[in-house]
């Protein structure tokens, strides 16, 4: 696995799955845009659907983002 997520490409637009919730701003305004990168074993991108979130993604590898996930939805009070 490359070390530097940051140095592999940026996903293709298409490559993102696009959440969105609560649109307060707009149909896409509320969302979080996700892809896998090419590239790199479970490694992603996340970012911002907001214009001033463009170029902007952050990247974390599938343990990263499990310990991220685990951790919200147990603040949260969410169960899946």
């Amino acid at each position: 696995m490359n070390s530097n997520l940051y140095s592999l490409p940026v996903p293709e637009a298409v490559a993102f799955d696009r959440y969105c919730g609560g649109n307060l701003g707009g149909s896409n305004e509320t969302c979080v845009d996700f892809a896998a990168i090419p590239g790199a074993d479970s490694s992603f991108a996340i970012r911002d659907s907001k214009p001033e979130g463009t170029g902007r993604e952050l990247r974390f590898t599938a343990a990263e983002l499990d310990t991220f996930a685990t951790g919200w939805l147990k603040r949260r009070g969410l169960a899946v």
